[in-house]
């Protein structure tokens, strides 16, 4: 999910979403306003992909968000069943190609900005519901001066929270950050999921290698601790900014003295050779086991891409 402060900013996240999408020889399904689907179709030539050849391969399908709306909801009421033909429908045509599928929509924040904020919330779940059947990524975006105010405090917490990754703008005067997160149930493919989810933001953040290795392998770590020793669901924050990055685990098991000693060459001993810093702090629903790694500067100027 992508707040944004400017079209431009917008428009930097979006069009390499798509173009990634297009190298990869995946289908794109975007969602969007009529004006956004001109600044992304622009930014996207700029890029050198051929849309007129992408739209005839059906490697694209473009849709007018407002349009698509008025095919499900109805006296202001989401009909859950035309959701689900309608939008439903357009990711199945795409599914029939075999090959992997990157949605962006805007749908959510036309429903916001017109107050409709409960109806926003209960499209994402209806987004979500469809991910369950189908795979494919979704980036959603939302003007951050239509989710401002204390007044939306509650359903931002909840949308937030319906989303893998929160990317927010970066204001003036702030140092560039760039921050993932992830909540993940108890199951054994979790900290799988969890290495993929940071993998790819430090990719597309252009880190190397190496850094990228060393910081999936203490989220692996630290994952898995939580699924097979607290039996626990877990959450992922991974926090770069300046020349450091920030990991953080949170699980459900109570803090003890054995959390906090290392063991080599495995678990916390590993995490103890690879990082500068790190340590066990107490929640009041667990613990967040948190350690740090140095960077140096990544190959992206621009922000990242999910």
């Amino acid at each position: 999910m992508k707040f944004y402060e400017h079209d431009c900013e917008l428009v930097a996240v979006v069009g390499p979403y798509l173009a990634k999408a297009a190298h990869n020889d995946e289908v794109a399904v975007v969602i969007a306003t009529e004006a956004h689907r001109r600044e992304f179709q622009r930014d996207l030539q700029a890029r050198g992909i051929d849309l007129e050849r992408a739209i005839a391969d059906g490697g694209f399908f473009w849709l007018d968000a407002a349009a698509a709306m008025a095919e499900f909801i109805f006296d202001g009421q989401i009909d859950h069943g035309a959701f689900n033909d309608v939008i439903g429908g357009h990711l199945r045509r795409a599914a029939q190609a075999a090959r992997p599928i990157s949605a962006y929509g805007e749908m959510v924040a036309l429903l916001w900005d017109a107050g409709e904020v409960l109806a926003a919330i209960e499209l994402e779940e209806l987004w979500n519901g469809l991910a369950r059947e189908l795979p494919f990524s979704l980036l959603c975006s939302y003007p951050a001066a239509s989710v401002s105010g204390s007044e939306h405090a509650d359903a931002l917490h909840q949308v937030c929270h319906l989303h893998s990754a929160v990317l927010h703008p970066v204001s003036p005067g702030e140092s560039a950050q760039r921050q993932v997160t992830g909540e993940f149930a108890a199951q054994r493919d979790s900290p799988r999921l969890a290495r993929l989810l940071v993998a790819e933001a430090l990719e597309d953040w252009g880190h190397d290698s190496t850094l990228v290795g060393d910081v999936v392998l203490v989220v692996s770590e630290l994952a898995s601790n939580a699924v097979l020793h607290a039996a626990s669901s877990f959450s992922i924050e991974v926090t770069v900014q300046s020349s450091i990055v920030h990991v953080a685990v949170s699980d459900c098991m109570p803090m003890t003295k054995s959390a906090l000693k290392a063991h080599p060459p495995h678990g916390l001993g590993l995490i103890d050779a690879l990082c500068g810093d790190w340590g066990v702090a107490s929640g009041s629903q667990g613990k967040t086991v948190w350690a740090q790694l140095p960077c140096g500067p990544s190959t992206q100027a621009g922000p990242p891409e999910r």
